[in-house]
């Protein structure tokens, strides 16, 4: 692999996790609750499912763009772009913020609402949306100088 190639796919990987967030969490998620029939149940339960699998091809991205910034700097010795460093470890600590912090916070609200009990509005869900915000910039700057490189 060249040094060239390395950043394609870095870049590519970027805009697959990019697009990936915008289609789940900026389109798919405010429509759910609006579909005909759909309840706050089955709303949740759905949203608790795709967001499981989001997160998780989420991490796979994560560490495959990892991998590759590594191995252009190990391998090849070659040092990935500065201005693309820095976006991406933005987005993958935001990343892990949102699994380790936010999720099991809305996982305990959820699993009250879906057992038929009251529970107060959350503020997680503001959190998410801000950490979202925040992956979608870095990794629209880091996929940017990928491609500039």
């Amino acid at each position: 692999m060249t040094e060239m190639q390395s950043l394609a796919i870095a870049a590519a990987v970027t805009f697959v996790w990019l697009g990936m967030v915008l289609a789940i969490s900026f389109l798919e998620a405010p429509l759910r609750f609006r579909a005909p029939g759909v309840t706050t149940t089955i709303g949740l339960g759905i949203g608790r499912l795709v967001f499981r699998a989001l997160n998780t091809v989420e991490a796979v991205l994560a560490a495959a763009l990892l991998s590759v910034l590594v191995i252009e700097t190990a391998v090849l010795s070659g040092l990935p772009p500065a201005g693309a460093v820095t976006p991406v470890a933005i987005a993958i600590v935001a990343l892990i913020a949102q699994l380790a912090v936010v999720r099991p916070r809305l996982a305990r609200r959820s699993d009250h609402v879906l057992a038929g009990q009251d529970a107060p509005r959350s503020k997680g869900h503001h959190a998410y949306v801000a950490l979202e915000i925040v992956k979608v910039v870095a990794l629209l700057v880091a996929g940017i100088m990928l491609l500039a490189s």
